[in-house]
């Protein structure tokens, strides 16, 4: 399927000279002179080189269709996870650079989607939203207004993120795994 250089998102499986790639991020930018294009970084799924590549609206990339199968992550075995067919029980080993950033906010028995080109598995695609809870969160700063001012927080999994003020130590959250940023309170 064809779609528009300026309608990527991160995660996406695109085809680009020859092969496949997996967008890590975007940044819409709009230069003064001339026209907006999406800058693009990306990741060989088949030899793991990084590249960033600029598509305009004007370009179009084929994203590619893959197969899902519903695994569940089991354990990590050295820079090796262990995931386990849903059906069929069978496990499978994978390399952990496969989840890039998104690797942090994998749990133990979370259920994922293994993303398969040509039957092999080239993607781990976790839920996008996770629960984690605040273990250090800097205090407020008086005179800051509540509307704008987030603080730094970071998770129980180590990963640094910005909350809003009322969230203190202790608290549960929910998580944008892909985005990496506050989604509100957990119940």
């Amino acid at each position: 399927m064809k779609i528009s250089g300026v309608d990527i998102r991160p995660g996406n499986i695109i085809e680009y000279e020859g092969g496949i790639w997996k967008v890590a991020k975007i940044q819409h930018t709009q230069p003064g002179k001339g026209g907006a294009y999406m800058q693009v970084e990306m990741k060989n799924l088949q030899d793991g080189r990084k590249t960033n590549v600029r598509f305009r609206s004007a370009d179009t990339v084929e994203k590619v269709r893959l197969d899902t199968q519903d695994y569940q992550f089991l354990y990590e075995d050295g820079d090796m996870l262990v995931f386990m067919d849903q059906t069929t029980y069978e496990q499978i080993t994978l390399p952990s650079d496969l989840l890039g950033d998104a690797r942090p906010f994998l749990q133990d028995g979370m259920q994922v989607k293994l993303e398969l080109w040509e039957e092999k598995p080239i993607s781990v695609e976790l839920p996008q939203q996770i629960e984690a809870e605040i273990v250090e969160a800097d205090a407020v700063v008086k005179g800051q207004t509540a509307s704008s001012s987030y603080k730094p927080a970071v998770l129980d999994n180590g990963v640094r993120i910005m909350v809003p003020p009322h969230i203190e130590s202790g608290t549960r959250i929910v998580v944008d795994v892909y985005e990496q940023s506050y989604v509100g309170k957990a119940n």
